[in-house]
């Protein structure tokens, strides 16, 4: 990025700290984009995992309420010395116990364009987070693991037998009606998944996307205080936007933010807060 946070050039790996012990991260990322640091260095501010316990430097969590953007930030530990990184740090909650790393950089860069958002944000992914925002602060949240439960049942459980790589936009619909209607009957609708594929022929796509629809629709039920209110942001990719669009038929009215366009100004912001390494000009 430059000085004025405009985006130079960018890249992407799947190098993450789900398959690097503390010591690789500096060279994943050398790996990466070591060609963009140059004899005067480089700074690097990063959000999300890296920063959690295991990742490349233990980053702390700020405790709602709190604004999202940080007021300090961790140094990561560099055997190169044209490196000069720091970690953001996650949030927490004790009540329910939660706690995010990422998805803070993101609220922020999301208030940096509606600073006087009020309401709730939906933020997808493989642990979806639902929050609460209320004069510039967090004031709680809720993490859902309906990403990963997908993920584990299609691929780890006796479903994966009945599905295919096609989707049906009305099952997965239609399944997302039931379990918000009825979330207490979820698990016995999943097992239905595998029976029907025994018994008859679904069309092709349905049992994936039934899948797919019964798991959001128990995570809309748990996270109804949230929605309920009627006004929603949702912070992801067209996909993951996708999967929240059957609120509309709730009544929700759904505003719509690129996660990648949010995280870069959230990034922007803290990088513009955070003191100065060692005295230098940010």
């Amino acid at each position: 990025m430059g000085p004025d946070g405009a985006v130079l050039e960018s890249r992407r790996s799947d190098r993450g700290m789900g398959g690097l012990a503390p010591e690789a991260f500096e060279g994943a990322l050398l790996a990466l984009a070591g060609d963009w640091i140059g004899p005067e260095g480089a700074e690097v501010l990063i959000c999300g995992m890296a920063g959690a316990r295991g990742g490349w430097a233990e980053a702390g969590y700020a405790a709602v309420p709190c604004a999202p953007a940080p007021a300090e930030a961790t140094p990561a530990p560099t055997h190169d010395a044209r490196l000069r990184v720091r970690i953001l740090p996650g949030l927490s909650q004790s009540s329910p116990p939660d706690v995010m790393r990422g998805e803070e950089t993101q609220i922020a860069g999301l208030l940096a364009a509606e600073p006087d958002f009020d309401g709730a944000l939906c933020l997808p992914g493989t642990h979806t987070k639902w929050v609460r925002l209320s004069r510039g602060q967090v004031t709680g949240f809720r993490t859902f693991l309906t990403g990963e439960l997908f993920a584990l049942l299609s691929t780890q459980s006796i479903l994966r037998l009945s599905l295919d790589d096609q989707w049906d936009a009305p099952a997965f619909n239609a399944a997302v009606a039931e379990a918000l209607a009825t979330p207490e009957s979820v698990s016995a609708a999943l097992f239905a998944i595998r029976a029907e594929a025994l018994l008859a022929t679904p069309a092709p796509g349905a049992a994936r996307a039934r899948l797919s629809g019964l798991l959001t629709g128990l995570e809309l039920a748990g996270a109804r205080p949230f929605w309920e209110a009627g006004r929603v942001a949702l912070v992801g990719s067209g996909a993951q936007q996708a999967q929240y669009a059957p609120l509309t038929a709730q009544g929700v009215t759904l505003t719509r933010h690129d996660a990648e366009t949010v995280t870069l100004a959230g990034l922007r912001l803290a990088r513009a807060g955070l003191p100065p390494i060692g005295g230098e000009t940010p």
